[in-house]
Protein backbone atom coordinates (compact mmCIF):
# COMPACT_ATOMS: atom_id res chain seq x y z
CA UNK A 1 0.00 0.00 0.00
CA UNK A 2 1.12 4.09 -0.69
CA UNK A 3 1.09 5.92 2.58
CA UNK A 4 0.89 9.81 2.63
CA UNK A 5 2.28 10.94 6.37
CA UNK A 6 0.91 14.71 6.68
CA UNK A 7 3.67 17.19 8.56
CA UNK A 8 7.27 17.74 8.41
CA UNK A 9 8.78 17.19 12.20
CA UNK A 10 10.44 14.91 13.63
CA UNK A 11 7.93 13.35 14.86
CA UNK A 12 6.66 12.64 11.10
CA UNK A 13 10.28 11.37 10.46
CA UNK A 14 9.92 8.87 13.16
CA UNK A 15 6.41 7.90 11.96
CA UNK A 16 7.80 6.95 8.95
CA UNK A 17 10.45 5.20 9.87
CA UNK A 18 8.54 2.92 11.87
CA UNK A 19 5.94 2.83 9.11
CA UNK A 20 8.28 1.35 6.80
CA UNK A 21 9.18 -1.75 8.35
CA UNK A 22 5.52 -3.13 7.73
CA UNK A 23 5.71 -5.34 5.07
CA UNK A 24 2.53 -3.99 4.02
CA UNK A 25 3.79 -0.64 2.72
CA UNK A 26 5.04 -0.09 -1.05
CA UNK A 27 5.72 3.45 -0.57
CA UNK A 28 5.36 6.56 1.62
CA UNK A 29 5.11 10.01 0.94
CA UNK A 30 5.51 13.32 3.36
CA UNK A 31 4.00 16.32 2.85
CA UNK A 32 5.74 18.90 3.82
CA UNK A 33 9.09 17.05 5.16
CA UNK A 34 12.18 17.61 5.22
CA UNK A 35 15.66 16.10 4.67
CA UNK A 36 15.28 13.60 7.28
CA UNK A 37 12.25 12.29 5.72
CA UNK A 38 13.17 12.41 2.28
CA UNK A 39 15.59 10.00 3.14
CA UNK A 40 12.98 7.27 3.65
CA UNK A 41 9.89 8.81 1.85
CA UNK A 42 9.25 11.47 -1.46
CA UNK A 43 8.69 14.54 -0.24
CA UNK A 44 5.94 16.66 -1.55
CA UNK A 45 5.66 20.78 -1.30
CA UNK A 46 2.23 20.40 0.02
CA UNK A 47 1.63 22.86 3.22
CA UNK A 48 -0.56 20.96 6.20
CA UNK A 49 -2.79 23.95 6.16
CA UNK A 50 -3.52 23.17 2.68
CA UNK A 51 -6.27 20.36 2.39
CA UNK A 52 -7.43 20.59 -0.98
CA UNK A 53 -3.92 20.28 -2.12
CA UNK A 54 -3.57 17.32 0.16
CA UNK A 55 -6.19 15.36 -1.32
CA UNK A 56 -5.67 16.12 -5.06
CA UNK A 57 -1.70 14.80 -4.51
CA UNK A 58 -3.38 12.11 -2.45
CA UNK A 59 -5.10 11.33 -5.00
CA UNK A 60 -2.94 11.83 -7.85
CA UNK A 61 -0.75 9.34 -6.36
CA UNK A 62 -3.54 6.92 -5.56
CA UNK A 63 -2.56 7.11 -1.75
CA UNK A 64 -4.12 3.97 0.33
CA UNK A 65 -3.42 5.65 3.56
CA UNK A 66 -2.98 8.83 4.78
CA UNK A 67 -1.30 9.68 8.52
CA UNK A 68 -1.65 13.50 10.20
CA UNK A 69 0.78 14.35 12.29
CA UNK A 70 0.30 17.70 13.57
CA UNK A 71 -2.76 19.49 15.22
CA UNK A 72 -3.53 21.75 13.30
CA UNK A 73 -5.11 20.33 9.97
CA UNK A 74 -7.15 17.85 12.42
CA UNK A 75 -8.60 20.96 13.89
CA UNK A 76 -9.09 22.51 10.26
CA UNK A 77 -11.33 18.84 9.70
CA UNK A 78 -8.60 17.43 7.77
CA UNK A 79 -10.45 13.76 8.32
CA UNK A 80 -13.45 15.00 7.28
CA UNK A 81 -12.66 16.04 3.87
CA UNK A 82 -10.41 13.07 3.24
CA UNK A 83 -13.37 11.23 4.27
CA UNK A 84 -15.50 13.05 1.76
CA UNK A 85 -13.64 11.54 -1.37
CA UNK A 86 -13.01 8.01 0.36
CA UNK A 87 -9.61 8.09 1.19
CA UNK A 88 -8.74 6.29 4.26
CA UNK A 89 -7.04 8.64 7.17
CA UNK A 90 -6.10 8.06 10.49
CA UNK A 91 -7.03 10.74 13.32
CA UNK A 92 -10.33 12.54 14.88
CA UNK A 93 -12.39 14.61 12.57
CA UNK A 94 -12.83 18.38 13.67
CA UNK A 95 -15.83 17.62 15.85
CA UNK A 96 -13.43 15.25 18.36
CA UNK A 97 -10.31 17.23 17.36
CA UNK A 98 -12.37 20.17 19.85
CA UNK A 99 -10.52 17.73 22.72
CA UNK A 100 -7.62 19.22 22.07
CA UNK A 101 -8.78 22.51 19.88
CA UNK A 102 -10.39 23.86 22.95
CA UNK A 103 -8.79 23.94 26.60
CA UNK A 104 -12.47 24.95 27.80
CA UNK A 105 -14.85 22.43 25.93
CA UNK A 106 -12.15 19.35 26.99
CA UNK A 107 -12.35 20.85 30.96
CA UNK A 108 -16.39 20.86 30.31
CA UNK A 109 -16.55 17.44 29.20
CA UNK A 110 -14.09 16.37 32.28
CA UNK A 111 -16.35 17.93 34.79
CA UNK A 112 -19.51 16.41 33.12
CA UNK A 113 -18.03 13.27 33.14
CA UNK A 114 -15.97 12.87 36.43
CA UNK A 115 -12.77 12.60 34.48
CA UNK A 116 -10.20 13.57 37.27
CA UNK A 117 -8.52 17.19 36.29
CA UNK A 118 -7.97 20.52 37.84
CA UNK A 119 -10.60 22.82 39.05
CA UNK A 120 -11.06 25.81 37.00
CA UNK A 121 -13.15 28.02 34.86
CA UNK A 122 -13.05 29.58 31.24
CA UNK A 123 -12.94 33.14 30.23
CA UNK A 124 -13.63 35.12 27.44
CA UNK A 125 -13.27 38.64 29.10
CA UNK A 126 -10.22 40.14 30.86
CA UNK A 127 -11.91 41.40 33.68
CA UNK A 128 -13.67 38.13 34.11
CA UNK A 129 -10.60 36.36 34.29
CA UNK A 130 -8.21 38.86 36.79
CA UNK A 131 -11.72 38.78 39.31
CA UNK A 132 -11.73 34.89 39.34
CA UNK A 133 -7.46 35.02 39.54
CA UNK A 134 -7.75 37.07 42.46
CA UNK A 135 -10.21 35.35 44.13
CA UNK A 136 -7.97 31.84 44.40
CA UNK A 137 -4.80 30.46 45.98
CA UNK A 138 -1.54 30.83 44.09
CA UNK A 139 0.01 29.73 41.97
CA UNK A 140 -2.28 29.13 39.43
CA UNK A 141 -2.55 28.42 35.61
CA UNK A 142 -3.60 29.95 32.70
CA UNK A 143 -4.19 28.48 29.27
CA UNK A 144 -5.00 30.03 25.90
CA UNK A 145 -8.35 28.24 24.62
CA UNK A 146 -7.03 27.04 21.35
CA UNK A 147 -3.90 26.20 19.67
CA UNK A 148 -0.93 27.64 20.85
CA UNK A 149 1.89 25.08 19.56
CA UNK A 150 2.80 24.69 23.09
CA UNK A 151 3.57 28.00 24.36
CA UNK A 152 -0.13 28.78 25.57
CA UNK A 153 0.35 27.10 29.22
CA UNK A 154 2.11 29.74 31.52
CA UNK A 155 2.23 28.69 35.77
CA UNK A 156 2.02 32.19 37.50
CA UNK A 157 3.25 32.82 41.12
CA UNK A 158 1.75 36.35 41.61
CA UNK A 159 -1.19 38.43 40.70
CA UNK A 160 0.99 40.79 39.03
CA UNK A 161 2.52 38.19 36.81
CA UNK A 162 -1.50 36.32 36.14
CA UNK A 163 -2.53 39.82 35.24
CA UNK A 164 0.20 40.35 32.85
CA UNK A 165 -0.24 36.93 30.99
CA UNK A 166 -4.08 37.16 31.11
CA UNK A 167 -3.64 40.74 29.74
CA UNK A 168 -0.83 39.23 26.91
CA UNK A 169 -3.50 36.74 25.54
CA UNK A 170 -6.60 38.36 25.84
CA UNK A 171 -5.78 41.84 25.01
CA UNK A 172 -2.60 42.27 22.99
CA UNK A 173 -3.19 39.12 21.32
CA UNK A 174 0.06 37.50 21.37
CA UNK A 175 -1.67 34.18 20.30
CA UNK A 176 -3.88 35.49 18.09
CA UNK A 177 -6.95 34.32 18.20
CA UNK A 178 -5.41 31.01 20.75
CA UNK A 179 -6.00 33.09 23.08
CA UNK A 180 -9.07 35.39 22.73
CA UNK A 181 -10.61 32.78 25.59
CA UNK A 182 -8.67 31.26 28.61
CA UNK A 183 -8.91 28.86 31.04
CA UNK A 184 -7.88 29.36 34.58
CA UNK A 185 -7.08 26.46 36.64
CA UNK A 186 -5.65 25.08 39.87
CA UNK A 187 -1.79 24.39 39.96
CA UNK A 188 -1.53 20.30 41.00
CA UNK A 189 1.86 19.28 42.16
CA UNK A 190 3.14 15.41 41.58
CA UNK A 191 4.96 13.96 38.63
CA UNK A 192 4.13 14.29 35.38
CA UNK A 193 3.72 11.88 31.78
CA UNK A 194 2.13 11.49 28.88
CA UNK A 195 -0.13 8.67 27.99
CA UNK A 196 -0.97 7.25 24.86
CA UNK A 197 -3.90 5.43 23.85
CA UNK A 198 -5.34 3.76 20.19
CA UNK A 199 -9.22 3.58 20.22
CA UNK A 200 -11.77 2.86 17.59
CA UNK A 201 -14.55 5.30 18.83
CA UNK A 202 -15.25 2.41 21.30
CA UNK A 203 -12.40 0.26 21.92
CA UNK A 204 -9.56 1.94 23.85
CA UNK A 205 -5.96 0.13 24.30
CA UNK A 206 -3.53 1.58 25.59
CA UNK A 207 0.13 3.00 23.71
CA UNK A 208 2.71 3.28 26.55
CA UNK A 209 3.91 6.24 28.62
CA UNK A 210 6.82 8.75 27.97
CA UNK A 211 7.98 11.68 30.21
CA UNK A 212 9.13 15.04 28.69
CA UNK A 213 11.03 18.16 29.46
CA UNK A 214 9.43 20.93 28.57
CA UNK A 215 11.59 23.94 30.15
CA UNK A 216 14.72 24.98 27.69
CA UNK A 217 17.18 24.62 30.47
CA UNK A 218 18.37 22.16 32.61
CA UNK A 219 16.11 21.25 36.07
CA UNK A 220 13.18 22.35 34.61
CA UNK A 221 14.10 26.22 34.08
CA UNK A 222 13.56 28.44 31.14
CA UNK A 223 10.61 29.39 28.70
CA UNK A 224 8.31 26.36 28.21
CA UNK A 225 9.07 24.84 24.50
CA UNK A 226 7.44 22.38 22.09
CA UNK A 227 9.81 19.44 24.05
CA UNK A 228 13.28 19.43 25.05
CA UNK A 229 13.88 15.65 25.03
CA UNK A 230 11.89 12.62 26.25
CA UNK A 231 12.10 8.71 27.96
CA UNK A 232 10.28 5.74 28.21
CA UNK A 233 8.80 3.83 30.05
CA UNK A 234 8.07 6.01 32.71
CA UNK A 235 9.95 4.53 36.46
CA UNK A 236 6.71 4.97 38.20
CA UNK A 237 4.20 3.82 36.21
CA UNK A 238 3.28 0.43 37.52
CA UNK A 239 0.52 -1.97 36.27
CA UNK A 240 -1.58 -1.02 38.60
CA UNK A 241 -1.06 2.77 38.01
CA UNK A 242 -1.62 2.46 34.46
CA UNK A 243 -4.93 0.18 34.75
CA UNK A 244 -6.58 2.96 37.10
CA UNK A 245 -5.33 5.39 34.34
CA UNK A 246 -6.97 3.55 31.10
CA UNK A 247 -10.24 3.29 33.37
CA UNK A 248 -11.05 6.19 35.27
CA UNK A 249 -9.31 8.67 32.02
CA UNK A 250 -9.23 7.00 28.67
CA UNK A 251 -11.89 4.78 28.64
CA UNK A 252 -14.70 7.38 30.32
CA UNK A 253 -13.56 10.17 28.14
CA UNK A 254 -13.86 8.41 24.85
CA UNK A 255 -17.15 6.89 26.12
CA UNK A 256 -17.97 10.82 26.93
CA UNK A 257 -17.15 11.98 22.90
CA UNK A 258 -19.32 9.11 22.29
CA UNK A 259 -22.28 10.30 23.88
CA UNK A 260 -21.84 13.60 23.24
CA UNK A 261 -22.17 13.16 19.55
CA UNK A 262 -18.50 13.36 18.41
CA UNK A 263 -17.12 9.84 18.10
CA UNK A 264 -13.07 9.48 18.60
CA UNK A 265 -10.62 8.06 16.69
CA UNK A 266 -7.21 7.69 16.26
CA UNK A 267 -4.53 8.82 18.81
CA UNK A 268 -5.61 10.28 22.06
CA UNK A 269 -2.71 11.90 24.00
CA UNK A 270 -3.29 12.56 27.59
CA UNK A 271 -0.74 14.83 29.71
CA UNK A 272 -1.52 13.49 32.74
CA UNK A 273 -0.30 14.53 36.84
CA UNK A 274 0.17 12.03 39.08
CA UNK A 275 -1.38 13.77 42.97
CA UNK A 276 -1.65 12.80 45.99
CA UNK A 277 -5.59 11.87 45.44
CA UNK A 278 -4.27 9.82 42.31
CA UNK A 279 -4.17 10.51 38.52
CA UNK A 280 -5.70 13.48 37.03
CA UNK A 281 -5.22 15.24 33.46
CA UNK A 282 -3.58 18.52 32.76
CA UNK A 283 -4.21 18.06 28.84
CA UNK A 284 -5.64 16.55 26.33
CA UNK A 285 -4.11 15.70 22.91
CA UNK A 286 -5.57 14.34 19.35
CA UNK A 287 -2.78 12.88 17.79
CA UNK A 288 0.83 12.18 18.22
CA UNK A 289 3.60 13.82 20.72
CA UNK A 290 6.48 15.30 20.11
CA UNK A 291 8.77 14.56 21.30
CA UNK A 292 7.45 11.40 23.10
CA UNK A 293 6.75 9.84 19.44
CA UNK A 294 10.72 9.38 18.97
CA UNK A 295 10.57 7.32 22.26
CA UNK A 296 7.54 5.25 21.91
CA UNK A 297 7.48 4.22 18.62
CA UNK A 298 11.08 2.77 18.76
CA UNK A 299 9.75 0.24 21.31
CA UNK A 300 6.41 -0.77 19.38
CA UNK A 301 7.25 -4.48 18.37
CA UNK A 302 3.46 -4.87 16.86
CA UNK A 303 3.40 -3.70 12.86
CA UNK A 304 2.15 0.21 13.41
CA UNK A 305 0.19 -0.08 10.24
CA UNK A 306 -1.98 -2.95 11.34
CA UNK A 307 -3.07 -0.80 14.32
CA UNK A 308 -4.13 2.45 12.77
CA UNK A 309 -6.04 0.32 10.16
CA UNK A 310 -7.80 -1.36 13.12
CA UNK A 311 -8.56 1.99 14.57
CA UNK A 312 -10.11 3.01 11.47
CA UNK A 313 -11.89 -0.16 10.77
CA UNK A 314 -13.17 -0.19 14.45
CA UNK A 315 -11.39 -3.52 14.88
CA UNK A 316 -8.71 -2.72 17.65
CA UNK A 317 -10.42 -5.57 19.67
CA UNK A 318 -8.68 -8.16 17.30
CA UNK A 319 -5.26 -7.05 18.04
CA UNK A 320 -2.50 -7.46 19.96
CA UNK A 321 -0.40 -4.78 20.71
CA UNK A 322 3.25 -5.86 22.30
CA UNK A 323 6.02 -3.44 23.13
CA UNK A 324 9.59 -3.86 23.76
CA UNK A 325 10.72 -3.97 27.50
CA UNK A 326 13.60 -2.08 26.91
CA UNK A 327 14.05 1.81 27.80
CA UNK A 328 14.26 4.38 25.40
CA UNK A 329 15.56 8.60 25.88
CA UNK A 330 15.56 11.20 23.61
CA UNK A 331 17.28 14.11 23.48
CA UNK A 332 16.15 17.09 21.77
CA UNK A 333 19.01 19.75 19.60
CA UNK A 334 17.86 23.22 19.23
CA UNK A 335 19.38 25.87 17.89
CA UNK A 336 20.40 29.26 20.25
CA UNK A 337 17.66 31.32 20.64
CA UNK A 338 14.95 28.68 20.44
CA UNK A 339 11.83 29.50 21.34
CA UNK A 340 12.04 33.12 20.47
CA UNK A 341 14.06 33.58 17.50
CA UNK A 342 15.75 30.74 16.58
CA UNK A 343 19.25 31.40 14.83
CA UNK A 344 19.49 29.03 11.50
CA UNK A 345 21.42 28.16 8.29
CA UNK A 346 24.67 26.63 10.23
CA UNK A 347 25.66 22.89 8.53
CA UNK A 348 25.36 20.15 10.79
CA UNK A 349 28.64 18.06 11.32
CA UNK A 350 28.75 14.42 13.02
CA UNK A 351 25.52 12.76 11.25
CA UNK A 352 27.44 10.35 9.23
CA UNK A 353 29.53 9.27 12.12
CA UNK A 354 27.32 7.51 14.42
CA UNK A 355 26.75 4.00 15.46
CA UNK A 356 23.96 2.21 13.33
CA UNK A 357 21.76 2.15 16.60
CA UNK A 358 22.03 5.77 17.41
CA UNK A 359 18.84 7.17 15.83
CA UNK A 360 18.57 10.89 14.49
CA UNK A 361 14.87 12.10 13.66
CA UNK A 362 15.09 15.46 11.88
CA UNK A 363 13.08 18.53 12.49
CA UNK A 364 14.04 21.99 11.46
CA UNK A 365 17.09 21.12 8.67
CA UNK A 366 17.15 21.84 5.01
CA UNK A 367 19.82 20.98 2.18
CA UNK A 368 22.72 23.13 1.93
CA UNK A 369 24.32 24.48 -1.16
CA UNK A 370 27.18 21.38 -0.84
CA UNK A 371 26.71 18.10 -1.98
CA UNK A 372 25.24 16.22 1.28
CA UNK A 373 25.16 19.14 3.32
CA UNK A 374 22.43 19.54 5.83
CA UNK A 375 21.39 22.82 7.38
CA UNK A 376 19.50 24.10 10.02
CA UNK A 377 16.37 25.73 9.42
CA UNK A 378 14.26 25.92 13.08
CA UNK A 379 13.96 25.88 16.45
CA UNK A 380 13.87 21.99 17.70
CA UNK A 381 16.73 20.39 14.99
CA UNK A 382 16.91 16.97 15.57
CA UNK A 383 15.36 14.38 18.29
CA UNK A 384 18.43 11.61 19.35
CA UNK A 385 17.28 8.37 20.30
CA UNK A 386 18.99 5.70 21.56
CA UNK A 387 16.94 2.58 23.47
CA UNK A 388 19.17 0.10 26.28
CA UNK A 389 18.36 -3.16 28.40
CA UNK A 390 17.72 -0.36 30.81
CA UNK A 391 17.27 3.80 31.48
CA UNK A 392 20.65 4.37 32.52
CA UNK A 393 22.11 2.47 29.44
CA UNK A 394 20.32 4.22 27.36
CA UNK A 395 20.62 7.31 28.46
CA UNK A 396 24.63 7.33 28.94
CA UNK A 397 24.54 6.24 25.03
CA UNK A 398 22.46 9.13 23.78
CA UNK A 399 24.61 11.64 25.68
CA UNK A 400 27.86 9.71 25.14
CA UNK A 401 27.94 8.23 21.64
CA UNK A 402 25.11 10.60 19.99
CA UNK A 403 24.56 13.87 20.87
CA UNK A 404 28.18 14.98 21.57
CA UNK A 405 29.30 13.74 18.37
CA UNK A 406 26.63 15.76 16.42
CA UNK A 407 27.65 19.70 15.82
CA UNK A 408 26.12 22.66 14.61
CA UNK A 409 26.84 26.49 15.26
CA UNK A 410 24.76 27.68 18.16
CA UNK A 411 23.70 24.12 19.39
CA UNK A 412 21.73 23.71 22.67
CA UNK A 413 20.26 20.66 24.62
CA UNK A 414 19.42 19.52 28.01
CA UNK A 415 21.75 17.90 29.60
CA UNK A 416 19.38 15.99 32.75
CA UNK A 417 16.84 14.15 30.31
CA UNK A 418 15.75 11.08 31.84
CA UNK A 419 18.73 11.69 34.86
CA UNK A 420 16.82 9.88 37.43
CA UNK A 421 17.26 9.38 41.22
CA UNK A 422 20.49 6.93 41.88
CA UNK A 423 17.60 4.11 43.02
CA UNK A 424 15.23 4.32 40.06
CA UNK A 425 17.90 4.35 38.02
CA UNK A 426 18.96 0.53 38.17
Amino acid sequence: MKILVVGGGAREHTLIWKLRQSPRVRKIFCAPGNTGTAQLAENLPVAVTNIEGLIKVAQEKRIDLVVVGPENPLADGIVNCFGKVGIPIFGPTKAATKLEASKIFSHEVMEKYNIPCAKGMGFSTFAGAVGYVKKQELPIVIKADGLAAGKGVVIAYTIQEAETTLRSFMIERKLKEAGEKVLVSEYLSGKELSVFAFTDGEKVVMAGAACDYKRLYDGDRGPNTGGMGSYSPPEFLTEVLAQEIHETIFVRVVEAMRQEGRLYQGLLYGGLIITSEGPKVLEFNARFGDPETQVQLPLLKTDLVDIILAAINGTLDQIKIEWSDEACVGVVMASRGYPDSPETGFPIFGLDALDKDILVFQAGTKLGQKPGEILTSGGRVLTVVVTGKDMREARDKVYAKGVSRIKFEGCHYRKDIAELPEAESK
